[in-house]
């Protein structure tokens, strides 16, 4: 199975993002797993997944149907990053698949994508076609507004598609990587200057922690701000760190955390990490939850022994 988890920039016109999510349904052989929307970002994340890498062929093909001509950039704000109307398309391998298939995957959305709506089209992490390209913020730095300027450097062509940014979708970046969380923490301060400081501190490109990208973001709608996450690799940098600097940091600034989200899906294994590591379990395994117990008594046939009290 492949998951697929496009970010378009909208994420307050219901009809809009109902419309996609019912293309994407519509489409036999995928199941869509969780739509996530903030009117602050003004962005929604739609997670998908299927078996047959045709179906999220035409599934992904399907959104950009909808979320091309609804979406313009030239009249869209927000508070999150973005370069085009469909703004990152990665796939990643779940059990069974691999790394390799979401890479072909990504190269053949990004040329139907490119030939179909006339948008110039980037592939980044694993479907890199340079060193340059393999980080987002890399691609995406400077925005939408000013992409125009950046696609004529030397260097900056497209992987697929003109060398000229659409004018109101801008351009797609799509490629393939290993599961991501998205992890944002809520403050209790509307001074974007503290929420500036703590996502310098938790970053990992500014010195903090190695797997952690960190934004600040004004939420104006609730008037609070927030430390907006993407943690690259829960394994090396799980949830639960990120989480104790962010607050440690506050703190210094007399700021209390009023809550966490987050955005999408999260595997399970990152939160029996934040389980283990905050109620101190001796000995925890997977197989303690109950879910996860009989899913494996059903794969293999037989009942493994576990530590019964």
């Amino acid at each position: 199975m492949i998951e697929a988890v496009p970010n378009i920039s909208e994420g307050r016109d219901e009809k809009t993002i109902s419309s996609i999510a019912a293309e994407i349904q519509s489409i036999p052989g995928v199941l869509l797993l969780n739509v996530s929307s903030d009117v602050d970002h003004n962005r929604s994340v739609f997670t998908y997944a299927s078996e047959d890498p045709d179906a999220l062929f035409r599934a992904t093909l399907a959104l950009y149907e909808v979320a091309v001509p609804a979406i313009n950039l030239q009249t869209h704000h927000g508070q999150h990053p973005r370069v085009g109307a469909v703004d990152v398309v990665p796939f990643v391998p779940l059990r069974g698949s691999e790394m390799s298939e979401c890479v072909e995957l990504a190269r053949r959305v990004g040329a139907e994508v490119a030939k179909r709506f006339d948008i110039p089209v980037y592939l980044y992490e694993h479907a890199a076609s340079s060193k340059e390209r393999i980080e987002l913020p890399q691609i995406r730095s400077g925005g939408f507004e000013k992409f125009g300027e950046k696609i004529a450097r030397n260097g900056w062509e497209p992987d697929f598609g003109p060398r000229s940014v659409h004018p109101t979708a801008g351009v797609s970046v799509i490629g393939a990587r290993v599961p991501l969380i998205a992890f944002n923490v809520q403050l209790s301060t509307d001074r974007l200057e503290v929420a500036q400081k703590v996502a310098r501190a938790v970053r990992g490109i500014s010195g903090g922690l190695r797997y952690v990208r960190a934004l600040p973001i004004e939420l104006k709608t609730r008037g609070i701000v927030q430390v907006s996450m993407n943690l690259l690799d829960y394994r090396k940098t799980p949830i639960q760190r990120a989480f104790a600097l962010v607050r440690s940091e506050a703190q210094r600034h007399g700021v209390e955390v009023l809550s966490s989200e987050i955005v999408g899906l999260v595997p399970a294994d990152a939160l029996h990490q934040v389980a283990e590591w905050y109620l101190q379990l001796a000995g925890f395994h997977p197989q303690v939850v109950l879910e996860q117990r009989i899913a494996a008594i059903r794969e293999a046939g037989d009942v493994p022994r576990v530590g019964v009290p």
